[in-house]
């Protein structure tokens, strides 16, 4: 069997070289300033690969150049190792302003030996206090793993590897703000949170230990809709389907993705092996009931 000429043997192995060169096409010296802490970004491997430190004088982080308005965020983490307490490491989207949306991984260190803490939040228009915290089934320095975000008009979903943690819907016919208007950047950071990083605050940064270093590659955003600055309006990716002897366009399957049952089933048991605190729970900060988004169903949109 031949198609356009080439057997399927032929054509699986360009379509596998294809999607390689695709992802080493990636610099993240091309698709990224420095915004803070230009010597302590560090880009390797020809720039597809980024260390970022953080030392008394200063941390590091970057931001993309382009915005988007919608798009799933990928990106592979190698976290500091050892002593980090103090030390957060940081992968998250944010449209800047006062009334800003953001969405937050943020991977808080601890003393050696001690698990990481991993950190999420959610601000739309400019309200966050949505913080859910997790301990991980693996160990995120002795490795790289992937970190992601996605977010459509439906809603925004974090995953690790592929697992669902974290899903925030869009609810905003019941009151609930969701940001559909703002674009974002995409930023990726170290710094010194010593006042609360760490238990609390009660384990300070151990500059003996300087410099922390925390390890990026393989960012992916080839699913994402582009902002057009002179323009004011998002360039979205489609897909191409055949029907009615007829090549169309149609929009791209991950702008209308939403969690399926074994999605929710996926994030039910996270939840109850590996989450450790859920702001929709915490009666000291809510007295008067929980946050409106926190009362609907899950399952439910």
């Amino acid at each position: 069997m031949r198609a356009s000429g080439l057997c399927w043997p032929a054509l699986l192995l360009l379509l596998a070289l294809t999607a390689v060169a695709a992802a080493r096409d990636h610099d993240f010296r091309r698709d990224f300033d420095v915004t803070w802490g230009e010597g302590n970004a560090r880009f390797r491997d020809g720039g597809r690969q980024v260390e970022l430190s953080l030392d008394r004088r200063s941390g590091a982080r970057l931001q993309s150049k382009e915005r988007y308005l919608f798009g799933r965020f990928d990106i592979e983490i190698k976290l500091v190792p050892g002593e980090s307490a103090g030390t957060i490491t940081s992968f998250y989207i944010c449209t800047g302003g006062a009334r800003h949306d953001e969405v937050d991984f943020e991977f808080l260190g601890n003393a050696s030996g001690e698990p990481y803490l991993l950190h999420t939040n959610i601000f739309t228009d400019g309200k966050g206090e949505r913080e859910q915290q997790f301990v991980l089934w693996f160990d995120p320095t002795a490795g790289f793993h992937t970190y992601s975000i996605l977010w459509n008009p439906h809603n925004i979903i974090l995953y690790i590897d592929g697992t669902p943690i974290r899903v925030f819907r869009n609810n905003a016919a019941r009151g609930v703000p969701f940001p559909t208007r703002q674009p974002v950047h995409v930023f990726a950071s170290i710094w010194d949170a010593e006042d609360w990083a760490t238990q609390g605050g009660r384990l300070k940064t151990d500059w003996a230990s300087a410099p922390f270093v925390a390890t990026y590659r393989r960012y992916n955003v080839t699913n994402a809709c582009v902002w057009d600055e002179e323009g004011g309006r998002a360039r979205c990716p489609t897909a191409a389907v055949e029907g009615g002897g007829r090549r169309r366009r149609r929009q791209a399957a991950w702008m209308a993705q939403r969690m399926d049952w074994w999605s929710w089933m996926t994030l039910s048991w996270v939840r109850m092996n590996y989450m450790v605190y859920d702001y929709c729970d915490d009666r000291r900060r809510f007295p008067h009931g929980s946050p409106p988004e926190c009362v609907i169903p899950i399952g439910r949109s």
